[in-house]
C-alpha cells in the first residue's frame, strides 16, 4: 500500500483518450471504461495496490471552469496543458488525510489552492454496491505549472482497490517512479521543493533523486534523460518548463510483459531490469519503462 506524499498517479493527458486506451489495453494493461468528471474531463484508469495509471481528455469544453477549487479549475488546467501538448498535466500524491497533509504542504511552502470532492457508484464484483468518496487538494505551482501537484484521498478505499481490478496480464503491479526532465539551472530549487517533503537526496549522473512512501521521483537534464532513459519526442525536446517526461513500472513476469510488448507492435529497447518503450508519442509524450524490482 501506499502512504501520504508517495507517488498515486500522474495525468497523462491525451487528445485521443480511445486511441490511447486501446493501445495501454494492447500492451496488457486492464483499463476501466472511460468515465467522465464535472468539470469536462474523460478518464480511464488502471488500478494498482494504491496507486494507479490515469489518463485523460476533454470531453465538454463548456463545463471546464466548472467545480473550481479557489482559482483553480480543474478541466481548464487539463485543457489549456493540451493546447500545447500531449503529456503529463497533474500528478497526484497519495494522502490518507487530504485536510493535514494539506496542512503539512502549505508549511512546507506549497499553494493550496483549495479541496475537491467527488465520487462514483461502483458495483463491485460480487455484486455488491457502493459509491466512492474522493478528496483532493490541489497544490498548483505557477513557476513550474507542468509539475503542478495534488494530493488525492480515498475515503473509501474498499471501493477502490479490489483485488479482481487490480489485476493486469502484463502482470504490472505499480509505480516504481516518475521521471523528469528540467534543465540544470533548475535543478536547486526543485530540489529545495521536494526536500520540504522527501528526506533521502541521491546526487545521480546529471540529477538527482528522492525516495517517496512510493517510487523514486527522479530529476534530469536533457542529455542524461535521454541516455538514462530514453531518447525525447520533438514536443518534449522543445519544452523549457520542467515536467514528468517518463513514469517507471514494476512488473513481476518480464516474459509476459515481453510477449504484450511484441504483439502490441510497440517499439522498445531492453535495459537493466526491464524494457522501455521508445516512441513516446504513442504514450501521451511519456516513456514508459517496465522494470522488475
Amino acid at each position: 500500500m501506499n502512504a501520504s506524499f508517495g507517488i498515486d498517479h500522474p495525468l497523462l493527458a491525451t487528445q485521443d483518450i480511445e486511441g490511447l486506451r486501446a493501445r495501454l489495453v494492447s500492451l496488457g494493461f486492464n483499463m476501466t471504461a472511460i468515465g467522465k468528471h464535472p468539470w469536462g474531463t474523460s478518464t480511464s484508469l488502471a488500478m494498482f495496490d494504491g496507486c494507479l495509471i490515469e489518463i485523460m481528455g476533454i470531453y465538454d469544453e463548456t463545463l471546464l471552469d466548472q467545480v473550481p477549487a479557489g482559482d483553480f479549475c480543474f478541466g481548464r488546467h487539463i485543457y489549456e496543458h493540451l493546447q500545447d501538448r500531449e503529456g503529463v498535466a497533474l500528478s497526484a500524491l497519495h494522502s490518507t488525510d487530504s485536510v493535514s497533509d494539506a496542512h503539512r504542504a502549505a508549511s512546507a511552502g506549497f499553494t493550496i489552492a483549495g479541496h475537491l470532492e467527488f465520487g462514483r457508484d461502483v458495483t463491485l464484483p460480487d455484486g455488491t454496491k457502493g459509491r466512492t468518496k474522493t478528496t483532493l487538494a490541489l497544490l498548483p505551482d505557477a513557476e513550474f505549472p507542468r509539475l503542478s501537484f495534488f494530493l488525492c484521498q480515498q475515503h473509501r478505499p474498499d471501493l477502490i482497490y479490489v483485488p479482481e481490478w487490480l489485476q493486469h496480464p502484463n502482470k504490472v503491479s505499480g509505480i516504481c517512479g516518475v521521471n523528469i526532465l528540467a534543465d540544470k539551472q533548475y535543478h536547486d530549487r526543485l530540489k529545495a521543493r521536494f526536500a520540504t517533503l522527501y528526506n533521502s537526496f541521491i546526487q545521480i549522473e546529471g540529477g538527482f533523486q528522492c525516495q517517496t512512501a512510493n517510487g523514486l521521483i527522479r530529476v534530469l537534464a536533457a542529455d542524461a534523460f535521454e541516455h538514462t532513459i530514453g531518447p525525447l519526442p520533438d514536443d518534449l525536446r522543445r519544452e523549457r518548463s520542467p515536467c514528468i517526461a517518463g513514469m517507471d513500472l514494476t512488473m513481476s513476469d518480464p516474459q509476459m510483459m515481453l510477449k504484450f510488448i511484441k504483439s502490441s507492435d510497440f517499439e522498445f529497447r531492453t535495459i537493466q531490469n526491464g524494457f522501455a518503450l521508445t516512441d513516446p508519442t504513442l504514450t501521451a509524450n511519456t516513456i514508459l519503462r517496465f522494470l522488475l524490482t
